[in-house]
């Protein structure tokens, strides 16, 4: 018998396995439904490109028909491999802004504020430039600046500063706002995800087992007394199905997505949504699935009058100079290099409101469709949105997947479609700036750069998309819908945690990654019953 078995080897469980099994007297089990994290093009930072076509590490999930963006089926790709989504991700290292967290503890989330987070984000980090007040040196995830940087990326940048904002040099610095370059979570050039960071160093201990290729079916519970206690969790793996007890604790850990699925198939969650599926109600938990937030993202494209894009850098020839040269060149892009965060006129607080990323390449479908030539694109997402969408069973079978209501620009105020105009009308005069004059060809998404605030709608509204960071499904707080406590404590019954994305209250201004390493770094002082850094 284990003493907690960990669902789901990713951004969080990754975290979770190497921090608890420190203990050499506990024995920990992690369960991880993809395989490892064999394949080059995840530790090439370029190999990003060729990632959205690799079914064998990706969940595939997709949502239901978005009534508000022309009934569009929206596409959620989610790693399903060790590391989970940072081992497919765009390396980002973004942490949001004090408030986000502030906003989170006034809510209900007592301790998760911004004194309170701090203290793990340095834990976890080795930033390439030092360690000071914001930033740790010695952590297990190491944040270095870019090993090459596209001269697009730069031009990007200058246009932001002709346009009126701010250089900034560090998003995670003492202010978050303006326009620079990211940092991003590798190391020496080589993809760091949480696998890399935290699993690989733990591996060889004799308490720690890792089984990939199992897919978690549901939680058990034992109900002797008392409310039901988790004791175990059923999975398949290699055609045959375990029933593996956890003596302490189960710790899930499988994503926005997959977390409060596996929950409702286990008998946790609207109680009858579930009756409807044939599933036993464990605990009656409304707000399972409800709550869900995401980043939607309108791509602004242009053509490159000069070749000096990465239209070509998913090309085999790239991975075999990367691989040969050191990691070193193009292969070490995570390809969105720079970004910003401004302020709109919308902004009811004083924090940024809009994030961008630039692309050196034209980005159609998520990538999956090459457009001819070259070109550039500038995502631009608007950070808390008010719109709530719903994640629910289709059927009572764990290889099914659920049903995703995103409920995109859904918030009946029409607040979060007024945001996403403020979006592309900020794209589209950032690539107006004179930095962009020798390479400005022509319009591509939109096709025309004189459309009004109507044609900006009705172009959101036919090629938005996500921009990866699904939250919220699980929500944390202390009111008592609230699917999990300040401790990450399921409510409704014992010995059961829910640790990774899905149980943010609300989404942070910034990509999900680190918020995610965070989140399960004070998870494990929490579990191990350790006083909370200071």
């Amino acid at each position: 018998m284990f003493d907690y078995i960990i669902i789901g080897a990713g951004s969080a469980g990754c975290v979770l396995a190497h921090r608890l099994s420190q203990d050499a007297d506990v024995r920990v089990l992690l369960l991880e439904a993809g395989p490892r994290d064999w394949h080059p093009y995840i530790h090439m930072p370029a190999g990003l490109a060729k990632l959205v076509n690799l079914a064998s590490v990706n969940w595939d999930h997709h949502t239901a028909p978005e009534p508000h963006l022309d009934n569009r089926v929206l596409w959620w790709p989610r790693g399903k491999v060790l590391g989970g989504s940072s081992s497919i991700n765009a390396m980002c290292y973004v942490r949001g802004v004090p408030a986000d967290y502030d906003a989170w503890a006034a809510g209900g989330a007592a301790g998760w504020d911004w004194a309170g987070v701090l203290p793990y984000f340095r834990r976890a980090e080795s930033n390439a430039r030092g360690s000071d007040v914001l930033h740790g040196g010695d952590g297990p995830m190491h944040v270095s600046d870019l090993r090459h940087v596209n001269p697009l990326s730069n031009m990007f940048i200058e246009a932001g500063v002709q346009a009126g904002f701010a250089a900034n040099t560090d998003f995670n610095g003492p202010s978050q706002a303006g326009f620079g370059l990211y940092q991003v979570t590798q190391k020496n050039g080589v993809r760091w995800s949480s696998a890399s960071a935290y699993l690989k160093p733990a591996r060889a201990r004799e308490n720690l087992h890792v089984v990939t290729g199992a897919h978690a079916s549901r939680i058990t519970f034992a109900r002797a007394g008392g409310a039901p206690r988790a004791n175990g969790v059923v999975y398949t793996a290699r055609g045959r199905a375990y029933h593996q007890q956890a003596a302490r604790e189960v710790l899930l850990c499988a994503g926005a997505v997959n977390s409060p699925q596996l929950l409702m198939l286990s008998g946790v969650g609207p109680a009858a949504h579930l009756r409807a599926h044939g599933i036993d109600v464990v605990a009656d938990a409304g707000q399972v699935g409800a709550n869900l937030q995401d980043h939607l993202d309108i791509c602004t494209l242009r053509h490159s009058t000069q070749p000096l894009t990465y239209d070509r850098v998913g090309d085999v020839s790239v991975a075999f100079d990367y691989y040969l040269r050191g990691r070193r060149g193009p292969g070490t892009s995570n390809i969105a290099e720079a970004g910003a965060f401004v302020r709109s006129p919308l902004a009811p607080d004083a924090r940024a409101d809009i994030q961008m990323h630039f692309v050196p390449a034209m980005l159609d479908d998520h990538g999956r469709r090459r457009l001819p030539g070259d070109g550039y694109t500038l995502h631009a997402c608007a950070l808390r949105p008010r719109s709530r969408g719903r994640l629910s069973l289709a059927s009572n079978r764990a290889a099914d997947k659920p049903r995703i209501q995103a409920n995109y620009l859904g918030d009946e105020a029409g607040f979060d479609l007024r945001m996403m105009v403020q979006c592309a009308k900020l794209s589209r005069d950032v690539l107006a700036q004179r930095a962009f004059d020798p390479v400005r060809g022509g319009p591509i998404f939109p096709g025309r750069d004189d459309l009004d605030d109507a044609g900006l709608a009705d172009f959101i509204r036919a090629k938005a998309e996500t921009v990866y960071h699904p939250v919220g499904t699980c929500r944390m707080g202390s009111d008592a819908g609230s699917v999990v406590d300040p401790e990450l404590r399921v409510r409704g019954v014992q010995g059961l945690r829910v640790v990774d994305a899905s149980v943010m209250p609300t989404l942070i201004g910034g990509n999900t990654h680190a918020p995610t390493v965070m989140i399960a770094e004070r998870a494990a002082d929490l579990v191990r019953g350790v006083a909370p850094l200071a």
